[in-house]
């Protein structure tokens, strides 16, 4: 079998055991010192035909971008969830992640009978969940869920990067970076900064962001309206 071929047999797997709606899920945002973290899911038809081999990490942004909008095309469903900052340093990365793949998945169409992710343990799905390392290199869907998180994290982080100049995010996107550490300390942190992680942590006061909201559901309900912009950008990229 080619890569192609070998990268659904997860899947496949799992429909022979008729489970028809299986969900890849993946996420992306859990290492930077600012911005949400960002889940995807996605639902694929079993006629689907494999066109992703390898995850967004190794794809060039403009490969990703052109996979993202495929993925959306293609997809049975597709749903993307959020955990900002706030609720980052509230319950741990860790369980923010879960929070915003719990979220991603609350926005599907329907409920998916069986979920495969990159290692990430969702309890909700805990009889029917397949956590495996190195997901997003090992089942088409996690890679799919890989490509969309990371497109959206990344396009949220460049708008954000005009209401927070001179810290680079639409550079580096939040992660931590020479540059990154650099502006943290002339400037101070944001209002995006995540100040339960040690680069952050007692780095002087908030600055700026005029336009971004204060409180979390507002936040999330920015994040989703990015999510929208992005969407029906391919649309009028269409006509």
């Amino acid at each position: 079998m080619d890569e192609q071929e070998v990268i659904l047999s997860i899947e496949e797997s799992l429909w022979k055991k008729g489970f028809e709606l299986v969900g890849g899920v993946d996420e992306a945002g859990r290492g930077p010192l600012a911005g949400p973290v960002v889940a995807a899911v996605v639902v694929f038809p079993k006629e689907v035909k494999p066109f992703l081999s390898k995850d967004s990490k190794k794809l060039k942004p403009k490969e990703r971008e052109e996979f993202f909008y495929r993925i959306y095309s293609e997809a049975l469903a597709v749903g993307v969830g959020f955990a900002d900052s706030l609720e980052v340093d509230e319950l741990n990365v860790y369980r923010a992640t879960i929070l915003a793949a719990e979220r991603a998945i609350r926005e599907l169409p329907f409920t998916p009978q069986f979920l495969i992710t990159d290692y990430l343990k969702i309890p909700s799905f805990s009889n029917s969940l397949l956590a495996i390392p190195k997901g997003d290199e090992r089942s088409f869907s996690c890679a799919c869920a890989s490509v969309v998180a990371k497109v959206v994290r990344d396009f949220i982080m460049e708008e954000l990067s005009s209401l927070f100049p001179g810290y680079g995010f639409e550079k580096h996107k939040g992660y931590p970076t020479k540059e990154h550490v650099k502006a943290i300390k002339s400037l101070g942190i944001t209002p995006i900064h995540r100040k339960s992680f040690g680069k952050v942590k007692g780095e002087g006061k908030e600055r700026g962001g005029e336009g971004f909201p204060v409180l979390k559901e507002e936040r999330l309900r920015y994040y989703r309206e990015k999510l929208s912009l992005l969407l029906r950008r391919d649309r009028h990229n269409r006509l």
